[in-house]
């Protein structure tokens, strides 16, 4: 329980109180507004106490969320880490496959391209020569 008497919790329990206090009264206030003919008040009136309780519902799960959550204390300090493999935690979760034609992306008993050609071969000019520009391109 002194996890839920630290400076930060402390803080989310006033906010807690201000916020349900606040929004039960402010539905309090659409209840009177309603009495008085306002007709749009009534779902105001129903709307403050729901977000109240919306409140309460955060509150508690992150109250059950810290109880749950407690720091392991070594039983023993003397008894050493049993030898073994690597936690299972430290491996990476799966990820999806990427998918890679592995296909030429066009058939290889059509003609060449020009442009493709022109384009592929200075493309080969830039990264045979990783200093130059551009402009420096001979053909």
């Amino acid at each position: 329980m002194k996890r839920l008497w630290t400076p930060a919790w402390i803080a989310r329990h006033v906010a807690m109180v201000v916020l349900v206090v606040g929004f039960l009264g402010l539905g309090w206030w659409q209840v009177n507004r309603a009495a008085e003919g306002n007709t749009l008040s009534f779902g105001y009136a129903i709307e403050w106490p729901v977000f109240a309780g919306f409140v309460i519902f955060v509150w508690w799960r992150e109250v059950r969320h810290t109880l749950r959550d407690r720091p392991e204390v070594p039983t023993s300090p003397a008894t050493p880490p049993a030898a073994g493999p690597e936690p299972a935690a430290d491996v990476p979760g799966v990820r999806r496959p990427v998918r890679v034609s592995r296909g030429p992306a066009h058939p290889v008993d059509a003609p060449e391209d020009g442009d493709l050609a022109a384009y592929n071969h200075y493309l080969t000019w830039l990264n045979a020569n990783p200093g130059a520009r551009p402009g420096d391109y001979p053909g």
